[in-house]
């Protein structure tokens, strides 16, 4: 892929990449490159080139391979309990339909929730995170200390690490909630569209203002657990795409480690306001290569904080090892990374269809909690359709493009944008937007800029500036 008219980037299946100049790219297709020259050997040590090929590169290429695609064994890690569709909150841009607090009937039971915890201790993956989400999860808090310690009961034969985590827009966070989550090192993910202003008005709530109540709560749950134990993401508004700047600063005034710029989905309530509150792919990307710059300031001025979304991308690149994160794998993460036990019993492939089955759409339902075996559920029909359309190694306008080995395949956002699971990348906002902080991405790592490199390095090792440094990029 052409970086710009002097440079072309290349990858492989195993992830390797370089950057060259047009000329030496130029060289290499027409055979006339310099066997003995560094660039060469350069293209021998990335497996691009090969002056012979034996059983051993073979299996050196076949165990870089197996690594990649390590995310896939033990199969389905993440499991997301949706407690409640009750909500306090009324966010234009909600991807569920979400219902008012008296609605008890939008209750998950315990029955259900025990049988959502018998599927996730089957995987055989040794180490499994139960995530709750709602509407408001904490609004059904009893459901969800029942179904941790019934977890943790269970596990006690099985022996895997399970990983707490509950998402929450904090209005109702008690010194129970705390104190029980200290207890049982239960993870808190919360909702921070920024400053003040931005965020009252993305996040409308009828007691007062909501930056007052989740700004006093994150600090409450970072006392009692840990910073590490507490996250936020944003969601970026047509209003937010303003401000970027002050979104980050709102972060890093409230001590959290870094920022996840998320865009809008296209479920749920947000598919009803798209008009008042929507932009487009190339208006995001703009607003996260604003938010970027200015983080990677913030980064030479000292202090470590990274964008979630970039550390994601980075450590594919960079490193030899897969990622968690279920929108960046091929095959991609519905069923395969995730499944979500809905409060009504019902099982879907991802949190999306779970949103889309909001819209009277099951088209990715796998089954239902009280009517489905495990096999029916994970190796049924509809799963063997989802894994038809999820490798993006064989996806047209995927299988060719140099992105490929880092970006991931999208079925239930294509299924939910343009009617079909394989859908058409030319016209496909996940492409655009992903191929956008790609390019932009590569554009960073092949400057020469050696603080980007610390900085990189930093954000997917978890470590400090001063911990982290990368060995000089070969096309330097």
């Amino acid at each position: 892929m052409r970086l710009d008219s002097a440079t072309v980037l290349m990858t492989n299946d195993v992830g390797d990449h370089l950057i060259l100049p047009r000329g030496e790219f130029d060289a290499l297709v027409a055979h006339t490159l310099d066997t003995r020259s560094d660039r060469y050997h350069d293209l021998r040590a990335k497996n691009f080139v090969a002056d012979d090929y034996g059983s051993v590169h073979a299996r050196v290429l076949a165990s870089r391979y197996r690594t990649k695609k390590a995310f896939l064994d033990g199969f389905a890690k993440l499991h997301i309990f949706v407690a409640t569709l009750r909500c306090d909150h009324s966010c234009p841009y909600c991807q569920v339909s979400r219902q008012s607090e008296d609605r008890l009937k939008y209750d998950m039971t315990p029955e259900m929730a025990r049988k959502g915890v018998d599927l996730m201790l089957r995987v055989p993956a040794p180490a499994v995170t139960c995530e709750f989400q709602g509407g408001e999860a904490l609004l059904n808090f009893p459901l969800v200390q029942e179904t941790i310690e019934y977890a943790v009961e269970q596990n006690q034969t099985m022996g895997k690490r399970i990983d707490f985590v509950v998402c929450t827009n904090l209005s109702t966070l008690s010194d129970e909630h705390l104190a029980y989550f200290a207890r049982r090192n239960v993870k808190v993910s919360t909702s921070l569209d920024g400053p003040a202003f931005l965020h009252d008005r993305n996040r409308p709530f009828t007691k007062g203002s909501s930056h007052a109540v989740v700004e006093r709560n994150i600090r409450r749950a970072q006392e009692a657990l840990g910073l590490s134990q507490v996250s936020a993401l944003m969601t970026a508004t047509r209003e937010s795409l303003k401000h970027p700047q002050a979104i980050v600063d709102e972060y890093l005034r409230l001590n959290l480690g870094s920022i996840f710029l998320r865009s809008l989905s296209p479920y749920g309530f947000a598919v009803k306001t798209q008009k008042s509150i929507g932009y487009t792919a190339d208006e995001f990307l703009a607003f996260y290569k604003a938010a970027l710059s200015h983080i990677i300031a913030v980064n030479r001025g000292g202090r470590t904080f990274s964008e979630a979304y970039a550390s994601i991308i980075l450590q594919k690149i960079l490193t030899p090892f897969p990622v968690g994160y279920v929108d960046l794998q091929s095959p991609a993460g519905a069923g395969f990374g995730a499944v979500v036990y809905n409060y009504d019993g019902e099982v879907y492939a991802s949190d999306e269809a779970r949103m889309l089955a909001e819209m009277n759409d099951t088209s990715f339902r796998l089954g239902s909690l009280l009517e489905n075996s495990y096999e029916e559920i994970f190796f049924g029909q509809r799963m063997q359709e989802i894994a038809a359309a999820s490798c993006n190694e064989a996806l047209a306008g995927c299988s060719d493009c140099a992105f490929q080995p880092y970006c991931g395949a999208d079925p239930v956002f294509h299924y939910a944008t343009q009617a079909d699971m394989f859908g058409n990348r030319a016209s496909s906002d996940f492409c655009r937007k992903n191929m956008g902080i790609m390019r932009h991405l590569f554009g960073l790592l092949g400057s020469g800029d050696s603080e980007i490199q610390e900085i990189f390095a930093a954000w997917i090792s978890e470590s400090s500036l001063t911990e982290a440094r990368l060995p000089p990029a070969p096309w330097l």
